[in-house]
């Protein structure tokens, strides 16, 4: 039970450090809109996908935030981060702000509803269907939509509408 514990310790530690290291990231550096981090994430990218709606409220008040920045590797968005992980705070603030494009397709020609539809995150389809600014038909790089992805998951619930 003690080795139990040691791991999760460990893995908390190391989240904490994650988590402090975006924070800094996201506030001491001159040019937010920059990848830094190792994974080509942006702070905006980060803290959406991570949650971290309070970061994320601050960080669309610069005036040089691009909240449509991909990152390097994937190519996500952080509307793409905040619905694949169904951070529905985090993608009312994206929406809310008019200047995402809720379409933006990634390297795999996934769009943020490809995303969250093929984790089963429900209230992030409806957020997203709800803007009318999504193909609901878009088709990934492989030829399969977000119904498809749903389905495929098991994510009954997932409906048509």
């Amino acid at each position: 039970m003690i080795l139990d514990d040691v791991g999760k310790f460990e893995k908390a530690d190391k989240m904490l450090r994650e988590a402090r290291k975006g924070y800094e990231i996201a506030f001491k550096q001159e040019h937010l809109h920059t990848p830094k981090a190792q994974s080509g994430r942006a702070p905006l990218s980060w803290a959406a996908g991570n949650g971290y709606h309070t970061v994320v409220d601050r960080l669309l008040t610069k005036d040089n935030m691009d909240p449509n920045l991909k990152d390097s590797q994937s190519g996500q968005t952080p509307l793409s981060w905040a619905s694949r992980n169904g951070e529905e705070t985090v993608i009312k603030l994206l929406l809310k702000t008019g200047k995402v494009d809720a379409d933006s397709k990634d390297k795999g020609g996934w769009t943020p509803l490809s995303w969250a539809s093929r984790n089963g995150e429900e209230t992030a389809v409806k957020l997203l269907l709800e803007t009318g600014k999504v193909d609901a038909d878009s088709k990934d790089n492989d030829g399969r939509t977000p119904l498809w992805w749903a389905a495929q998951w098991g994510h009954v619930t997932l409906k048509p509408l």
